[in-house]
C-alpha cells in the first residue's frame, strides 16, 4: 500500500516487515524485544482500515503490556486522520465501562473500533464472552495476540478460548520476540491460532511425531511418553518463513543507540491497601510540618516505592513481604530474552528474591548477584565471567549504588530496572554499564512500573533528566506524594 502515510517513520526493518505482511490473512511477527513489533502491527491495522478491509481490531496482550497499547503505542503510531474508538477491558462492572462496551460492540461507528484486552481475561467466561460478541458483531476485523507465548499451552483455558475466537477473526497476527521458550512444540498452538493448518497439521500429535523424538518411560508402575530430542527443524523453519518475519536486535543497524520501554505491573489488592494507608500518613505528616527536610520526604517516597516492589519495612526494621506480581512479570520478561541481561534493583530484599526466582527458573549457574553483601574478592570474577560469552552466567542482578559505577558489562544488550533509584546520576551511570566502548549491539532498557504510583513519577523525572533529590521540597512535595 504505497499511499499509506505513517505517523511515525519506520526503521528499515520495520518497513520491510510491514510491506511483507500487512495484507496477509495471517502472519507472525517474530521480532525481538526492542525492534518495534507493536508499531508494525499498528501500521498493519491502519493500512487495512485505509484499504476498507477492516473497521475493528481486537488486541490481546499480557497484563503488564496491554495498558501501554492504549496509552502509548496506539496514540504514538496510528495516523491522526483515522477516527478511532479505543476501549480498554476492565473486569469492573462499572456503569461507564458497560456503556463503553455496549457502544463498542453494538453501535455503528464511522471510524475504527479498537478493543484492547489482557490475555488473562480470556481465562474467564466474562472476558471471553465480551471478546466473542465484539468480533461477531464487527466481522470486518483483525485479532492480534501480543507476546503470543502466553497461548503456547494448548491445554490452557485461555488458549482454548483464543482458538475459538480466531474463528471469528478475519485477519490474525501473533507477536513475540521468542516464539520458542522451552521447545519447538511451543509453536503449534501459536501458529494454529493463525490458521488451523498453518504448519501443515490439524493435530498436535501429528506435529509432535514429525518434529520430536518420543520415547516411552516408566516411573514405578506409571508409564508415560517423553520428548528426548527434536528433528527436521530446518523443514519446520522453512514452513515458518512462509508466514513470518524473524528480526533480531543485532540485525537492526538502523535502530537508535538506546531503546526505552516499560512494563506495567498493576498493584495487587494488598499493595493498593497499604499504598493508600502510607500515602495518607505521609500527607498527614506533611500537613503537621513533620516532612520538613529532603531526607524525610525521600524516606516516605522510598516506603511507597517498597510497597510497589512487594515488601515494606515495619517500625522495628523487619522486612514484611507484600503480595505482588512484580517477580512474575520479571520472569516473563527474562523468558522472552535472548542472550545476557543486567537487572538493577534498589533494595537488598528484592535482589535476593530476584536471584532466587531466576535460579529456580534458569539454574544456579545462570545468575550472579552484585551488591553490598557481595565479597570484594568475588566482584571482579563475577564481571569477568559475565563478560565471557561462553560462560553460563546470563543474569547480572545488582544494586546500582554498588555496581552502577566503574565496571563494564557490555556482554548484555538488555537492562531491566526492577526498581529505580531517585538519584539521576546513579540511573545514568547504571545505564552506561552496558552502553559503552566495547558494546557492538543496541541496548534496550526496560522499566517495571506500577501504574498511577510513585513509580511513574520517579521514572518520568529520570527520563526528563531531573534530579529528584533537588525537587521534592517546598510546594512540589504534595504533588509527589499524591
Amino acid at each position: 500500500m504505497s499511499d499509506y502515510k505513517f505517523k511515525t517513520k519506520p526503521y528499515a526493518h520495520q518497513q520491510k516487515a510491514w510491506e511483507d505482511s500487512w495484507s496477509a490473512g495471517y502472519y507472525a511477527l517474530f521480532m525481538e524485544m526492542g525492534t518495534g513489533k507493536s508499531k508494525v502491527a499498528i501500521d498493519t491495522v491502519g493500512a487495512l482500515y485505509k484499504a476498507k478491509k477492516i473497521n475493528a481490531a481486537l488486541i490481546v496482550a499480557p497484563k503488564g503490556v496491554y495498558d501501554n497499547w492504549v496509552k502509548g503505542e496506539i496514540p504514538a503510531h496510528l495516523p491522526e486522520d483515522i477516527e478511532r474508538m479505543v476501549v480498554r477491558w476492565t473486569p469492573s462492572s462499572a456503569k461507564k465501562f458497560q456503556e463503553e462496551m455496549k457502544e463498542l460492540v453494538y453501535e455503528p461507528f464511522d471510524g475504527l473500533k479498537v478493543f484492547v484486552m489482557n490475555v488473562e481475561a480470556l481465562s474467564t467466561p466474562r472476558g471471553t464472552k465480551a471478546a466473542f460478541a465484539y468480533l461477531k458483531k464487527n466481522p470486518d476485523n483483525i485479532m492480534i495476540v501480543d507476546e503470543s507465548t502466553t497461548i503456547k499451552n494448548r491445554k490452557a483455558t485461555r488458549t482454548k478460548n483464543v482458538m475459538m475466537l480466531s474463528d471469528e477473526a478475519k485477519y490474525r497476527r501473533i507477536l513475540t520476540g521468542s516464539p520458542v521458550t522451552k521447545s519447538p512444540m511451543d509453536l503449534f498452538a501459536q501458529c494454529t491460532f493463525l490458521a488451523e493448518r498453518a504448519l501443515g497439521f490439524n493435530s498436535y500429535y501429528a506435529f509432535q511425531n514429525r518434529y520430536a523424538v518420543v520415547q516411552k518411560r516408566k516411573m514405578g508402575n506409571r508409564a508415560f511418553q517423553e520428548i528426548v530430542a527434536y528433528r527436521r527443524l530446518d523443514e519446520l523453519n522453512e514452513k515458518l518463513e512462509t508466514f513470518s518475519n524473524r528480526i533480531l536486535k543485532e540485525d537492526c543497524l538502523d535502530l537508535p543507540d538506546k531503546v526505552y520501554t516499560k512494563r506495567e505491573v498493576p498493584l495487587t489488592d494488598e499493595q493498593k491497601k497499604l499504598y493508600v494507608q502510607m500515602k495518607k500518613l505521609a500527607l498527614a505528616q506533611l500537613d503537621n510540618g513533620e516532612l520538613a527536610t529532603t531526607a524525610s520526604v525521600l524516606t516516605q517516597i522510598m516506603r511507597l516505592q517498597q510497597i510497589c516492589c512487594g515488601h515494606i519495612t515495619d517500625d522495628d526494621g523487619n522486612i514484611v513481604p507484600v503480595a505482588s506480581n512484580r517477580y512474575k512479570e520479571l520472569i516473563d520478561i527474562c523468558d522472552e530474552l535472548q542472550g545476557k541481561a543486567i537487572i538493577w534493583a534498589t533494595y537488598t530484599q528484592d535482589i535476593q528474591q530476584i536471584a532466587s526466582a531466576l535460579r529456580d527458573r534458569f539454574g544456579p549457574e545462570a545468575v550472579a548477584t552484585y551488591y553490598g553483601k557481595t565479597a570484594q574478592d568475588d566482584r571482579q570474577d563475577i564481571v569477568a565471567k559475565f563478560q565471557d560469552k561462553d560462560s553460563e552466567l546470563r543474569f547480572f542482578v545488582g544494586q546500582p549504588r554498588t555496581g552502577g559505577y566503574g565496571i563494564t558489562l557490555t556482554a548484555a544488550n538488555t537492562t531491566i530496572y526492577f526498581s529505580n533509584s531517585y538519584d539521576l546520576e546513579i540511573r545514568l551511570q547504571s545505564e552506561d554499564r552496558a552502553h559503552r566502548i566495547g558494546q557492538s549491539n543496541k541496548v534496550t532498557y526496560i522499566d517495571l512500573v506500577a501504574p498511577d504510583t510513585i513509580d511513574e513519577k520517579i521514572l518520568k523525572a529520570l527520563r526528563s533528566k531531573i534530579d529528584l533529590a533537588g525537587k521534592v521540597l517546598g510546594e512540589e512535595v504534595r504533588d509527589w506524594l499524591l
